[in-house]
């Protein structure tokens, strides 16, 4: 772990002390993360009601810079300069702009936000298949399941968990206290301290915001 890294993960428990008796679970979790992202691979996350807004979230801070700027290679800066365009626009003054404003992603797929897949699946084979099917379809080997359930026990994100692990993946859960029966199946869970289901959300958010800028860091930081 970087310096700079270990001093983004040692500010989360300054800010939450109540999370100290997750440290050792979070660092796992940034491990899986850290080595699935050095692999070229990507996660996926998923989650029901407040969970389904994290993972969104989640994926808004991988998939373009969060506390860091990402600036494109300087390879594929090139790629753009010597695509042609048609019409009256200089092609260097768009694909200067094209190269200046896109930036370096984590790849990662929120698995809430496809209403019409998920209502397909909803209908024609169950509600606890919507995140299941998904995996099976996205996940390649070495790719992380980031599993979000304040109980542990959802039905479709358990069914997710299981499914991920039989495609050689990694899983990740972030539940209550408990656990649930996602602990039982997760490479690391974070156990949150807390079992009412809006205490659990409110630290669930601190959790991945750290490891989101820990990740980044890694891989974009100086």
């Amino acid at each position: 772990m970087k310096n700079t890294t270990k001093r983004i993960f040692e500010n989360l428990f300054c800010e939450h002390v109540i999370l100290e008796c997750v440290k050792n679970d979070i660092e796992s979790a940034y491990e899986i993360i850290k080595t699935c992202y050095a692999g070229k691979k990507k996660t996926l996350i998923c989650g029901n009601g407040g969970s389904a807004s994290d993972s969104e979230h989640i994926v808004g801070e991988f998939m373009k810079g969060f506390m860091l700027k990402r600036p494109i290679s300087s390879e594929f800066k090139e790629k753009l300069r010597k695509i042609k365009n048609s019409g009256n626009i200089k092609n260097t003054e768009i694909n200067q702009n094209i190269a200046e404003m896109l930036q370096e992603p984590l790849r990662s797929i929120s698995l809430v936000s496809h209403s019409s897949l998920i209502t397909a699946v909803s209908n024609d084979i169950g509600g606890d298949m919507i995140f299941a099917q998904q995996v099976y379809g996205y996940m390649d080997a070495g790719d992380v399941l980031v599993a979000l359930s304040t109980s542990g026990n959802a039905g479709n994100v358990v069914n997710a968990a299981i499914t991920a692990k039989a495609m050689n993946g990694k899983v990740i859960a972030i539940t209550g206290q408990t656990g649930g029966k996602l602990k039982d199946i997760c490479d690391a869970t974070i156990r949150l301290p807390a079992f009412e289901t809006y205490k659990i959300q409110e630290y669930t958010l601190p959790v991945y915001h750290a490891l989101c800028a820990m990740i980044e860091n890694d891989f974009f930081g100086d």
